[in-house]
């Protein structure tokens, strides 16, 4: 067998084949990534029939004016269990790649190696950990295992099932945030290519790429109908009308207290009183700036996500929410649209990323108990590991901490 470069069709047909596939061994991708400044291989692992045993797309960057990396996002498509043909494959990468100046190739696969509980968050692992055994075995070398965001591709991440998503599943505090959300009069649409100019102000501060990146994407995928914008709006006299509503409403239930108050006045009817008290002020706040805002625009775009189709599942890109209106919970509410809108028609839902410290110590703590409340499945994927090809290079530039420092820049993300 030999590696050699494949058409677009003979790749796509192969890659959707598999068990492994994903968004980021895609044509699309590729393209995408060429606009970061990156080259691309399509390759393949034909045999004499020239029958295709394993393929990858080869994502290619200079490290200096001598030499390059390769990266394989989400991994080689390739039977990780066949050890004899992952070995002949590697072997021959490296041979294939020592020509074009590369010093080692990037693989993250996406195989998940352990299921965590929600409840008591310990690992149970699978027989998928042999494949780590195999990888070490055949010379890749496997790097640090990391917590929070340190990799190229988060190493844990939340994975819904849709056709068993239901509200009433959800934590009772991700059920109440999207319950207040009803009232404030939140609006979820779908965007086209126009609406990434809104999106970016809330994600801007998240990643180092800037709107062109964002927009890039969504021209790049939308040609195969494979990504979707969605945004979050508030209809201020919806939000207006409701927030009269309430108050009006808790009103007449605080003047019954105060009658009540007048005849009796036991603790219990006293802590009533006092929580409705709460609840006027809170809905008066509310009747004002609903005012304030329906003089100004009768649209206030608050939050937004853009989102990833590909065969049976979706994959939440990036999402992001105005911090200024944080109290109308429009991360909840996005998501939770999000995947009703999906529903019927995938499978599983993509959460893209959490972190493995699930103390409230965790830097993170925020961004896990909220992605925790839609009630995914927890995985812990295999992790990062480097195919050195040319080896003295690959250590020298260890030594120099070059890669740490290309590494550590956020030019590939989640």
């Amino acid at each position: 067998m030999h590696i050699k470069e494949i058409s677009i069709k003979e790749f796509e047909a192969f890659v959707e084949d598999s068990p492994l596939r994903n968004h980021y061994q895609t044509f699309n991708y590729a393209l995408l990534m060429a606009e970061c400044g990156y080259d691309y291989d399509l390759i393949g692992y034909v045999d004499n029939e020239n029958r295709l045993h394993a393929a990858s797309l080869i994502l290619i960057k200079k490290i200096n004016f001598y030499t390059k990396y390769g990266y394989a996002p989400k991994g080689f498509i390739i039977d990780y269990f066949n050890k004899p043909l992952l070995k002949k494959f590697s072997q021959d990468l490296i041979r294939y790649y020592s020509k074009k100046n590369l010093v080692f190739i990037k693989i993250n696969p996406e195989i998940a190696i352990a299921e965590i509980d929600l409840k008591t968050k310990t690992k149970k692992y699978n027989d998928n950990q042999e494949i780590k055994d195999i990888l070490i075995d055949l010379g890749y070398v496997k790097l640090k295992d990391n917590l929070y965001f340190e990799s190229m591709i988060p190493k844990y991440n939340g994975i819904i099932n849709l056709k068993k998503f239901d509200f009433q599943n959800l934590s009772k505090n991700t059920r109440n945030r999207i319950k207040r959300c009803e009232n404030k009069g939140l609006k979820f649409e779908l965007a086209d290519r126009s609406g990434i100019d809104i999106l970016y102000d809330f994600i801007k501060k998240k990643r180092d790429k800037d709107s062109l990146y964002y927009k890039h994407y969504y021209n790049i995928f939308s040609k195969s109908n494979s990504i979707d914008l969605f945004l979050v709006s508030i209809d201020t006299q919806e939000y207006l009308l409701n927030a009269k509503e309430a108050y009006e409403k808790e009103s007449v239930v605080n003047t019954k207290l105060i009658d009540k108050l007048m005849n009796n006045q036991k603790e219990k009817t006293l802590n009533i009183k006092m929580n409705s008290d709460q609840k006027l002020l809170c809905y008066k706040t509310d009747v004002l700036e609903a005012t304030n805002k329906n003089n100004v625009s009768d649209k206030i775009y608050i939050a937004g996500a853009l989102v990833v189709k590909y065969k049976n599942r979706i994959n939440i890109v990036i999402s992001g929410y105005d911090t200024k209106y944080r109290r109308f919970n429009p991360n909840y509410y996005l998501h939770y649209q999000i995947l009703k809108y999906y529903q019927k028609y995938y499978d599983y839902a993509d959460l893209n990323g959490l972190t493995g410290d699930f103390t409230k110590n965790n830097p993170y703590y925020g961004l896990n108990e909220f992605k925790l409340g839609f009630k995914p499945q927890i995985y812990e994927f295999i992790g990062e590991f480097d195919l050195m090809i040319h080896y003295r290079r690959y250590q020298s530039l260890l030594k120099k901490g070059t890669l740490a420092k290309i590494f550590n820049k956020t030019d590939i993300k989640k």
